[in-house]
């Protein structure tokens, strides 16, 4: 027995050591075959030698990428058990059993839960009271079975409550597939309608409903109506927008009279109408688009709403009658201010609720109908979020509202406008218990190239050493008007846990200081984006928060191409970078009108087909300014699905990268192969990606546990 535990003590030993010697050996990258590919426009001649990965169709392509999530993979096998340890940190502080907060629509209540252990949520609803039997409407899990993917885009219940109408994607493409489903049997019918956008919406008669249908392109450009019981092939359309720069959307009234289609560019907007009751009947228009008009339209009582930048660049509220509904016959409600941007607005019987901005905070005003200036909810901290959430029935004196800060856990609310008295209805709960008082949070302001001010906001835990340089994730996106509120994040606690600061850069090309810094971070002034970044780096350094050896960066879509931007402006400022579903083929893509987002884009980024465009996408894209420097740590992540970001972008700049820098630092692409543009499904499966990036920037650090 003796010489037999010898043998195998002997063999262990052996295999350990064989196997350290093999571990020993570096793994190497894969390296993309280079193919010449000439794109020449404006006299001017690019080379783009990993051209040919875009073709998700080539066996040649899908190899390379799981090559590369093979070397991923075997660089970061050391950091596998921190992967495991992380991830079950966050979900660990998931409540298993959760549910959301219910909401009376229609005589129903309506809400959503988890139970234990499940990927996705159960729909559900009660009839009257919330002590009647549960109807559960759709079950996720059931329907998500065997899928790689899942997905419910819409689901929408007809005025007599009887059907259901719901879109899901099992890609993650926006290709959105309608469903309608008898809440009284539970059969679903045989109609089905593919290619559309996911948007339903019902009209008055309960056998008719409207969808969009997607192009090639994924544009939904086509509002079609549909009767129950009849083949899609005969569906009616409603209106097709001719220009590819529009999208169309549907939404209805708040007082269930109208279905509105929208119209949508980036800088113009057009809605037409249907009555409800007859929506047999033709749309008409509500006010003809003109360019850099934009204005979104409610209905309720007698009269339409209008908010609107005209001749207001942060908004105004408007009213007109059906009689008239021309800009011509709009008035005035709530006038303009150049100092606070008007976001958006909800209806009442008896109030009038503004969701605002002031100074990059988001304020919530109640005015009572006939008064003037109404008054402000009042918020305990000075770094924080807050809006209006799910309100369908307008018949009330309650307001449902969100709040939630980078230190406070999400709490929805019922606040009653008459008495002012509030109650909480849900905090989200932190399994295994969180103290709010042990974190901290702040609000900076860095001095930009040309003096402007940046926010930033930022969290860390008590204790987390100042000075010397702390570890910190420095967060923006910058783009599209889209804002970075401070946000509380449970999954977060694992990164300040271990003494890193979390800070979110509001840079221009977000709308969180008015509309007007959307409009200095767009088009022509696109790097006052990026500077703005580096600025909020440099100021965080400056200050003692981190220093170069501890920054990392992180952004996603838009702001990967932030990411991209800043690592070739200054690469040295950051330890390490994570570009989620980056876009950083910035030329190329713009010209090519083929794929998904290009013409609806131009408004944004410019038409590359512009020579002036051209020139100035051309200097800050960065693919095309990939240099032969050192570059940070980067890890990049995509999904082969990616409607929004195709995949080859991300690829072809690791690629280049890879080609052309001069460090040793890791440079990985993790691809996820069943995944678009929100990565993977389902509320547990997400959190592995969330693991991989936070033990990345963890491994980087030195921080082993």
């Amino acid at each position: 027995m003796i010489k037999y535990r010898k043998i195998v003590m002997y063999i262990c030993l052996f295999m350990f050591l064989f196997t350290m010697g093999f571990s020993a050996e570096k793994p190497k990258p894969p390296v993309a075959v280079k193919i010449t590919k000439e794109l020449a426009i404006h006299g001017y001649t690019r080379i783009d030698p990993y051209y040919w990965l875009n073709d998700r169709n080539d066996p040649k392509v899908i190899d390379y990428l799981k090559a590369e999530n093979a070397y991923t993979e075997a660089v970061l096998r050391h950091t596998e058990p921190l992967q495991e340890k992380i991830y079950q940190e966050i979900v660990g502080r998931m409540k298993q059993t959760d549910m959301s907060v219910p909401q009376i629509d229609n005589g129903y209540w309506y809400y959503s839960r988890y139970e234990q252990g499940k990927n996705y949520p159960l729909y559900c609803r009660k009839k009257g009271t919330l002590k009647a039997r549960e109807e559960i409407m759709l079950d996720g899990n059931k329907m998500a079975d065997g899928k790689p993917y899942f997905a419910i885009g819409e689901a929408g219940v007809s005025p007599d409550n009887k059907l259901l109408a719901y879109s899901v994607d099992y890609v993650s493409r926006r290709q959105y597939k309608i469903h309608v489903k008898s809440l009284g049997t539970g059969k679903v019918y045989p109609d089905e309608i593919t290619m559309t956008s996911g948007q339903v919406v019902w009209g008055n008669d309960n056998r008719t409903f409207f969808y969009a249908t997607i192009d090639d392109t994924l544009r939904p450009f086509r509002i079609s109506r549909h009767t129950l019981g009849t083949k899609s092939s005969s569906d009616v359309v409603v209106y097709e927008e001719k220009d590819s720069t529009f999208n169309t959307y549907l939404r209805k009234s708040r007082s269930e009279k109208y279905v509105f289609i929208i119209c949508n560019s980036t800088l113009t907007t057009e809605y037409r109408i249907v009555d409800a009751d007859r929506p047999t009947e033709a749309a008409r228009a509500f006010s003809l688009r003109e360019r850099d008009l934009l204005y979104q339209v409610d209905h309720y009582r007698d009269r339409f709403f209008v908010y609107t930048n005209l001749e207001a660049k942060n908004f105004r509220l408007m009213e007109a009658t059906a009689a008239d509904t021309s800009k011509e016959a709009w008035r005035e409600l709530i006038p303009h201010r150049q100092d606070v941007l008007l976001e958006g607005y909800e209806l009442f019987r008896g109030h009038m609720v503004l969701e605002e901005r002031k100074r990059g905070l988001t304020q919530i005003r109640v005015i009572p109908w006939g008064e003037e200036d109404g008054y402000y909810l009042e918020f305990p901290e000075q770094v924080y979020t807050a809006g209006t959430v799910a309100n369908p029935e307008p018949d009330t004196d309650l307001l449902r509202y969100s709040y939630n800060s980078l230190t406070t856990p999400s709490t929805i609310s019922d606040f009653d406008m008459k008495t002012k008295k509030q109650a909480l209805l849900k905090r989200e709960e932190v399994v295994g218990g969180y103290d709010p008082a042990q974190y901290e949070s702040e609000r900076l302001f860095a001095p930009a190239h040309d003096g402007t001010l940046i926010p930033i906001s930022l969290v860390y835990k008590q204790g987390t050493k100042r000075g010397d340089g702390s570890p910190l994730l420095l967060y923006a996106y910058g783009s599209y008007g889209s804002s970075s509120d401070p946000y509380f994040s449970s999954s977060r606690l694992s990164l300040l846990d271990r003494g890193f600061i979390f800070a979110i850069a509001h840079i221009r090309g977000g709308q969180e200081m008015g509309r007007y810094w959307y409009e200095e971070g767009k088009l022509f002034k696109k790097i006052n984006t990026f500077t703005d970044f580096i600025a909020c780096g440099e100021y965080l350094v400056r200050h003692g928060y981190t220093n170069p050896t501890k920054l990392f960066a992180q952004g996603g879509s838009a702001g990967g191409l932030l990411m991209g931007a800043v690592l070739n402006l200054q690469p040295d400022l950051f330890r390490g970078v994570i570009a989620a579903v980056p876009f950083v083929d910035v030329v190329t893509t713009m010209l090519d009108t083929s794929i998904p987002l290009t013409t609806a884009e131009y408004d944004e980024w410019g038409n590359p087909k512009d020579k002036t465009y051209f020139e100035y996408m051309l200097s800050y894209s960065p693919y095309d300014n990939v240099r032969a420097k050192h570059y940070p740590a980067i890890l990049v992540t995509t999904g082969l699905h990616d409607s929004q970001v195709q995949y080859w972008e991300p690829a072809k700049w690791v690629a280049r990268l890879r080609e052309m820098k001069l460090d040793d630092h890791l440079l990985i692409l993790k691809t996820n192969m069943e995944a678009g543009h929100g990565g993977a499904s389902g509320r547990f499966r997400r959190q592995r990606e969330t693991a991989l990036q936070y033990v990345f920037i963890l491994d980087q650090s030195g921080i082993s546990d």
